[in-house]
């Protein structure tokens, strides 16, 4: 296995966040430069992001971006992109929000490539969530619902099943991108619901950090795709049964 990760963040107006993750990364990150690259996603940001990103540009070798100029913004379809663009064979995504501490990542790809995983999930630890995670309470019962109803529907993946901070083998994107659901703003649902069930998926405790600028994007849109996933998920597994038992 290559010792080499891209690591894939989608942003849309994060600009008083980007440069100091960025910042983390490079100063946190435990792998030669140039066995790494970062790539930035950016949704066409309305704030001065286009301006973060060409200063980054300059600054680190290893970086560069994407500007996704659709009407119709869309963190998977970012992610997408970003996957694309990578040039190595290990993929790391996290949000640009700077609640994913860039010091899991060494944690994440030693465990990753010593155990063979397929993908390694960032898991918020949901008994203490509360007291020293800054979410707020409804976001918190709002995923733990969701996540309980995924678990049970489509079986048990990953403890959090809707993390934005994974790491995955990209021969998994591009086997399996065909089944994508390729919407939303979960796109680990996609890696973990609709590639192969024999998949090696290991969980890793993370702590969320304080949002620093700006405000949580979460709202009817984002949830209306995680349930819009769920639905036809089922209805797909329901009709595959159907045929299976379908008398010749």
């Amino acid at each position: 296995m290559s010792f080499e990760i891209s690591l894939i963040i989608p942003t849309y107006n994060e600009d008083k966040n980007l440069e100091l993750l960025v910042d983390k990364i490079v100063n946190s990150i435990k792998i030669k430069k140039k066995y790494y690259q970062i790539i930035v996603v950016d949704d066409n940001s309305t704030d001065d992001t286009s301006a973060v990103l060409k200063k980054l540009k300059k600054k680190y070798t290893q970086f560069s971006f994407y500007v996704r100029k659709n009407k119709i913004r869309d963190l998977s379809k970012s992610c997408i992109l970003g996957f694309t663009k990578s040039r190595f064979e290990n993929v790391l995504v996290m949000d640009a929000d700077l609640q994913h501490n860039p010091r899991y990542i060494n944690k994440f790809t030693k465990i990753f490539f010593q155990n063979n995983c397929d993908i390694v999930v960032g898991c918020r630890n949901f008994k203490k969530i509360i007291k020293i995670d800054y979410l707020s309470s409804f976001r918190y019962f709002l995923s733990l619902v969701i996540i309980t109803f995924y678990n049970k529907l489509l079986g048990f993946r990953s403890s959090d099943p809707m993390s934005g901070f994974f790491l995955f083998k990209k021969k998994l994107f591009t086997k399996y991108k065909k089944d994508f659901f390729s919407k939303g703003y979960k796109i680990l649902l996609d890696f973990l619901y609709n590639c192969n069930n024999d998949l090696k998926i290991v969980d890793i405790q993370i702590i969320f950090d304080q949002r620093v600028e700006n405000s949580s994007k979460i709202n009817m849109k984002v949830l209306f795709y995680i349930i819009e996933f769920l639905f036809v998920k089922i209805l797909k597994n329901f009709f595959f049964i159907s045929f299976l038992k379908k008398p010749n």
